[in-house]
């Protein structure tokens, strides 16, 4: 006879005793890039029991997305189908009971308005105009956001709680300002620039969006105090994590602005941005 508990979906969860599946069912979810670690996060969203998922991606799959992507097929490529709507449609398998909601769009349409919806958004994107773009809203509406990326066997993970820790912009460097300065033609308008593509290896994916996750979990479930409040980076070749130090950057446009504006609302600055 099978014990009900083995009936449970859950219950190898629940037995970890720090998570809240209520939480879990309730809350929204931003995934933003639906490419290899978009797929994994999904999936780790999913069978962790988040049940309402928006997942915006503005491409369509290709070739050379197979070998790290969980949910793509080599139809998918053939026929240059969006990212978002693939993912949506075959992670729904994982988990009947979710609702997975596809964008097929770019991430700076997103505004801060739009982003008090959810409760935890993911940065699942491999460009800095978009990251940047995210972070920024994703900090002035005061809603979680963990940020990811990979290079071949190296990852890293960010988790940003307004206003408690440093946002992504505040590390930032010259160079990544360069480029953005050169997706800028001289009339003003967005122009491309050629960009090699970066290496991936699925199990480098595998690790950083499964701590991805794993932060986020910690939010929605009430463990802030617990989650990385500096930066991790993962070497898989030494077979390493460590985690950087990183503090709030007081020549911070993100920052300023913010500090400003709860000035002029009469607020007390938020701790860490005087």
């Amino acid at each position: 006879m099978i014990h009900p508990r083995e009936e449970d979906r859950f219950d190898r969860s629940t037995r970890t005793g720090w998570l809240d599946m209520d939480s879990l069912h309730g809350a929204r979810v931003l995934v933003a890039g639906a490419g290899a670690l978009g797929n994994e996060a999904v999936k780790c969203l999913l069978l962790s029991g988040v049940r309402r998922i928006d997942l915006i991606d503005m491409d369509a799959v290709s070739g050379s997305n197979l070998n790290r992507c969980l949910f793509f097929r080599s139809d998918d490529a053939t026929m240059r189908r969006d990212k978002a709507k693939v993912v949506a449609d075959r992670a729904a398998n994982l988990y009947p009971e979710a609702t997975i909601r596809p964008i097929v769009g770019r991430v700076q349409l997103l505004k801060a308005d739009d982003l008090r919806y959810y409760d935890m958004i993911l940065g699942c994107l491999d460009n800095i105009s978009a990251r940047l773009h995210l972070n920024a809203q994703s900090y002035y509406a005061g809603v979680p956001y963990v940020d990811a990326g990979t290079d071949g066997m190296h990852g890293k993970v960010q988790v940003i709680l307004p206003p408690e820790t440093p946002c992504l912009q505040c590390l930032v460097n010259s160079s990544h300002f360069k480029i953005l300065d050169r997706r800028q033609s001289c009339t003003g308008g967005p122009t491309s620039i050629y960009r090699a593509p970066l290496a991936a290896e699925i199990t480098t994916t595998s690790v950083i969006a499964a701590i991805q996750v794993r932060e986020a979990l910690k939010v929605l479930c009430g463990h802030r105090d617990s989650c990385i409040h500096h930066v991790l980076i993962y070497d898989g070749m030494r077979n390493t994590m460590e985690v950087y130090e990183a503090e709030i950057d007081g020549r911070c446009a993100m920052h300023g602005e913010l500090r400003n504006v709860h000035v002029a609302a009469g607020e007390n600055s938020p701790s860490g941005m005087e």
